[in-house]
């Protein structure tokens, strides 16, 4: 279900319409990231970096800080003079309003579902079956100890059935994400120790995972701490420990986003995925989406 449902979701992230809706709000369009961070983290609120940080966790700090500005004025003061530091450069922008952004990221998603799946589908009674059954997925999902399946749940639910699909997808990539979270520290795998092992399983080339923004020695620190461990080769390839240390993190990741699959039990879920078949093939074939990424699908 998490790979019928995770492109439906990540759209947001590449489609050309969310990045006009990002330019709209303020936000740098030459890259991703800017409308990546304010997107994603916009349902926590005006969290900073830390905050931000902690929730996505593989992500490198200072990249996040890059991209999330700390807790400052949003207006700049007019009067205050002008300066030519050099790391003011590097300072982000303060953000647009969160509730701004929300209603932006939906108005991306309109569009974009539009674009890619098509009038007729938007409008069909099997995208509004999907999305019924997609919500009651969502609402079961506990929110307990997951702060950004959380964040997401507690956003008022749209009326038109595309977006309810849509935001159900994100309560349950996130609720799952969340757990993935708890597992990889129950493993004792801090965040970039968390790639460093992913990577050494063969989910995606190591360069893949540079887009997280940890620097060289940071990545080759991460796999010295995991050989020590035995749990990588010299070479950063996973033993068969670490291996065995992965296939337990993944366990235990299906393990906790089990139980809203379980609340719409077997019938539910098989229909679901019927449904969504349509929408995740126009969505793959749309050719927006990375085929290489950090999560680990082939083809996402």
């Amino acid at each position: 279900m998490w790979h019928l449902l995770e492109p439906l979701h990540a759209l947001l992230y590449y489609a050309p319409e969310a990045f006009d809706e990002a330019a709209a709000l303020g936000y740098g369009t030459a890259e991703r990231w800017p409308s990546y961070f304010a997107w994603r983290a916009a349902p926590l609120g005006t969290a900073g970096p830390v905050r931000v940080a902690s929730a996505f966790y593989s992500f490198s700090p200072d990249m996040v800080a890059r991209y999330v500005p700390g807790a400052r004025p949003a207006t700049a003061d007019p009067a205050a003079p002008a300066t030519a530091d050099p790391a003011d450069a590097l300072t982000p922008p303060a953000t647009a309003d969160p509730a701004d952004v929300l209603a932006a990221r939906l108005r991306a998603v309109d569009r974009a579902y539009r674009a890619v799946l098509g009038e007729e589908a938007v409008a069909g009674s099997g995208l509004a079956e999907a999305a019924a059954l997609a919500r009651r997925a969502a609402e079961a999902a506990g929110t307990a100890g997951r702060p950004l399946a959380a964040a997401n749940a507690e956003l008022p639910w749209p009326g038109a059935p595309h977006l309810v699909l849509w935001q159900a997808a994100t309560i349950l990539r996130e609720h799952r994400g969340d757990g993935h979270v708890a597992a990889l520290l129950a493993a004792g795998l801090d965040p970039v120790e968390a790639l460093v092992s992913f990577a050494a399983v063969g989910a995606a080339p190591a360069p893949v995972f540079a887009s997280r923004g940890w620097s060289a020695a940071e990545w080759s620190a991460a796999r010295e701490r995991l050989a020590a461990r035995g749990l990588v080769d010299a070479d950063g390839t996973a033993t068969e420990a670490g291996r065995a240390l992965r296939a337990g993190v993944e366990r235990r990741t299906d393990e906790l986003a089990a139980a809203p699959w379980a609340a719409l039990g077997p019938e539910g879920a098989d229909r679901l995925a019927d449904l969504l078949g349509g929408p995740w093939l126009a969505t793959i074939g749309s050719g927006l989406l990375p085929a290489e990424n950090t999560l680990g699908i082939g083809k996402v």
